[in-house]
């Protein structure tokens, strides 16, 4: 009675240690390995092997084994049906030869061994769901201490059915994993800078600066106007860069409250706040290994600034309601349409972070800056709007020159959503001037007037910006004195407290 315990805790130790190599990772070779060496000493079980069917031959092959040779494993192959190996796959039932010696039907194709008298052989099929996987076989030389066949049959049916559930998870998991490679080829392809359009000296510019700064990790800074299509060029850095297998997390900082910004960046702790029922992951733990991009940055919270400053600095955060840090593995792609040094000036955007912020800045001009690339941006939308809606619409020669004349306020975005609005709603198979809407019905010297306001516009707040530097200065080189300000300027004292006053400048 005691023998029968001791034998029934070595086969179930043996069990629960096969269930742990089986699940300690997806390296099918090791694990299945480690699975037979477990059968061998716990159970004496000699020779233990896995065969797997090939899909595509519908031979089977070694694809584990313990105690026997490299050599002999590579020797290892039957055809379904042939030999005992053979017929367990193809009748899907176990088979037991108490003695090789005296079995015909036993090929010993591995060699492994030499006195095959006394050894008998126990082999099983691995089903998972109705399909025969391949088989799993040991050697075995009875004596009275081995307990009953029958014993090692019912073992070796649970390891069995272990070892055809990881090898069908690790079929899965091969699956998706080429799945994942495919879609990042994909991605990889579709965010190339060969695929980003334009021709034009300031574009070219642009992919100048992102073909060297998505080689490496370094933090990037994309400015421009709303629409110039800088979450284009942020996933384009993604992956073109070494981090192209790790996740790509986009956050636009305008779009969430202030108080939800911080718990969607950093995550929280259960309890963290009133209706924390569970832990909840924030955006840069979700971005390990890849890449983050902050849009709007301009829009985050003076307090949450010095959060993100830390993790610039020192690449650690907290969840809300943690004290324990978490290593930020993450490149960070901030993007804004606004002056951030403007609004570091007005005190609404910590310097420091800034600073650390631009480390490569790239500004994306806007579409008014780059009208040679209008016809190339009109052809690929349009291209790509009749696949959507299954049409053959074409734009007239006219209806091109006034895209290429248009200011277009809302620059790429408002060029695809006019060019997608127009496919929708054609009747004829050419797009003529009469079907614009009626914000586009400008002649050239209106569009000029408002091109010259534009510059205008710039301009004047150009010299406004310069003015008001020059006036901080001074006053910082002179103690904030005004007199002393004044006369260093070449204005008076009147002149210079119109101008603080006018820009709102403040004194420490």
């Amino acid at each position: 009675m005691i023998e029968s315990s001791e034998k029934k805790n070595k086969e179930l130790a043996a069990l629960l240690e096969v269930s742990r190599v089986l699940t300690a990772s997806f390296d099918l070779d090791a694990n299945l390995n480690s699975a037979m060496k477990t059968l061998s000493e716990h159970l004496d079980m000699q020779r233990g092997c896995v065969y797997l069917l090939d899909p595509v031959t519908r031979d089977l092959r070694i694809v584990a084994a313990h105690g026997l040779t490299e050599e002999e494993i590579k020797r290892g192959k039957y055809r379904i049906g042939e030999g005992i190996v053979g017929r367990v796959i193809e009748t899907g039932s176990a088979m037991f030869v108490p003695n090789i010696g005296e079995e015909p039907k036993f090929l010993n194709r591995t060699g492994s061994r030499p006195e095959k008298q006394g050894i008998s052989f126990l082999c099983i099929p691995l089903e998972l769901k109705g399909e025969v996987l391949g088989v799993i076989s040991v050697d075995r030389i009875y004596s009275e201490r081995h307990g009953s066949v029958d014993d090692d049959i019912r073992v070796l049916t649970v390891v069995a059915s272990l070892v055809a559930q990881f090898v069908g998870l690790w079929k899965s998991y091969q699956e998706a994993d080429k799945e994942r490679e495919e879609l990042r080829r994909q991605l990889k392809e579709r965010f190339s800078i060969p695929n980003l359009i334009g021709e034009s000296e300031k574009f070219q510019a642009v992919l100048k600066a992102v073909s060297k700064v998505a080689a490496t990790d370094a933090t990037v800074l994309l400015l421009g106007e709303s629409g110039t299509g800088k979450e284009l060029i942020a996933r384009t850095i993604h992956y073109q860069s070494r981090r192209a297998k790790g996740p790509f997390v986009a956050v636009n900082c305008a779009a969430l409250p202030e108080s939800l910004l911080e718990m969607e960046l950093f995550g929280a702790e259960r309890g963290a706040f009133t209706g924390a029922t569970e832990r909840r992951i924030g955006r840069f733990e979700r971005a390990q290994g890849g890449t983050i991009f902050l849009d709007e940055i301009a829009e985050v919270p003076f307090q949450l600034q010095a959060k993100l400053l830390r993790v610039l600095q020192e690449k650690v955060f907290e969840r809300l309601g943690s004290s324990e840090p978490i290593k930020a593995d993450v490149r960070i792609i901030a993007a804004t349409n606004r002056d951030l040094m403007e609004e570091v000036k007005k005190g609404r955007f910590r310097e420091d972070l800034y600073w650390r912020l631009n480390v490569v800045a790239i500004l994306l001009p806007s579409l008014r800056q780059r009208r040679e690339d209008i016809p190339l941006l009109v052809d690929y939308y349009l291209r790509k709007f009749n696949k959507k809606y299954k049409k053959r619409i074409e734009f007239s020669q006219e209806v091109i020159n006034i895209f290429k004349n248009y200011h277009w306020p809302g620059n790429i975005r408002e060029l695809a959503n006019t060019i997608e609005r127009l496919v929708i709603m054609a009747e004829g198979k050419m797009i003529e001037k009469v079907d614009l809407p009626m914000n586009m019905f400008h002649t050239e010297e209106t569009n000029s007037i408002q091109s010259t306001l534009w510059q205008k516009a710039s301009l004047l707040s150009e010299v406004e910006r310069i003015e008001r530097e020059r006036i901080i200065q001074a006053l910082k080189e002179n103690n904030y004195i005004q007199s002393r300000a004044a006369k260093a300027l070449g204005i008076t004292t009147r002149q210079l407290g119109y101008r603080i006053k006018k820009y709102k400048i403040s004194f420490p």
